[in-house]
């Protein structure tokens, strides 16, 4: 019995994630380094669960080093 495999023209597109000089990453960004839902970081940041979060200017970012950690310890 002989099996023939169809190659597929798959891609696989690398989600561009924007960091800051700084380290810090929109919420936007973070949702992708973490791949969670924009929305899922908003509900933790408003219940104190998730990654550590601060707001600049009215707009919420994450530092990556806060990211790795509670990566690292889930």
């Amino acid at each position: 019995m002989e099996i023939s495999l169809m190659q597929s023209n798959i891609q696989l597109e690398t989600p561009r994630i924007r960091v800051l000089p700084d380290g810090r990453m929109t919420r936007r960004d973070a949702a992708k380094y973490l791949g969670k839902a924009e929305k899922t970081l908003a509900m933790w940041a408003v219940t104190k669960k998730g990654p550590k979060s601060v707001r600049v200017g009215g707009t919420c970012f994450y530092f990556r080093e806060d990211l790795d950690t509670f990566i690292q310890g889930t």
